[in-house]
């Protein structure tokens, strides 16, 4: 058998551990069994847990009477995909100003916890007595954009889906009104959305990035210059 003390001098990994968290994830095993299809434990600060979307409305019942997260925090949704036009609230500050080089097109992301579709749900409550949180995510498919609603164990997720649904376009089975919250009646598209075009940002640049005015100090030679060639002729 190799011996496998370290050698003198030489750094040892530590590992961190987070046992109340560890017990969390174990408890998600038994109750949702494979319904887990990924985590990510941040020892000593928190936990994020992947469910498949047909679990999702049990998953917070669950959470809810299992487990004691009697606290909703918020219920929001992200698009992973790459921005087809670039990084148009930047980009004019980082070509324009700086003089950089475009940058090439990002690859898909998924976050902690994985992803395997573009739009994810994900939602956060407490367990205030025993001073804990969770984040909780679920992958939605892009032939299906649908998730079953909170509502029925969290109240509180009310308005929250209503902005998914007008934002990402994400609908919730179940929910009873989901009006639009911000945008009028009749609206086309999904602002959130990484393929909503922000035309105001293309038709005319980010503000203050065209009269872009040197430092003081900057280009006196020039301007001395300038000046002399006017006062001779």
């Amino acid at each position: 058998m190799a011996d496998e003390t370290p050698a003198e001098g030489e750094e040892v990994e530590v590992v961190e551990t987070d046992e109340q968290r560890e017990e969390l994830l174990a408890q998600f095993g038994e109750e949702l069994g494979d319904a887990v299809i990924g985590s990510h434990i941040q020892p000593g600060d928190d936990i994020w847990v992947r469910v498949a979307r047909d679990a999702w409305a049990r998953t917070a019942e669950w959470l809810h009477s299992g487990m004691h997260c009697r606290y909703f925090s918020f219920l929001s949704a992200i698009d992973w995909m790459p921005s087809p036009f670039g990084r148009d609230m930047d980009s004019q500050v980082d070509t324009i100003v700086h003089g950089a080089d475009e940058s090439d097109p990002l690859e898909q992301g998924s976050g902690l916890a994985g992803a395997d579709t573009r739009f994810q749900l994900f939602a956060r409550v407490n367990n205030i007595a025993d001073g804990w949180a969770v984040t909780v995510k679920t992958d939605i498919p892009d032939d299906d954009l649908a998730a079953d609603t909170w509502i029925d164990t969290y109240p509180g997720a009310n308005w929250h889906e209503r902005e998914v649904r007008e934002m990402f376009g994400i609908h919730f089975v179940g929910h009873p009104d989901l009006r639009n919250i911000y945008l009028p009646t009749g609206f086309e598209g999904n602002p959130l959305r990484k393929d909503f075009p922000l035309l105001a940002r293309q038709v005319k640049p980010w503000p203050g990035i065209v009269d872009v005015e040197g430092m003081p100090g900057d280009g006196d030679e020039a301007d001395e210059a300038d000046d002399a060639a006017k006062a001779d002729a």
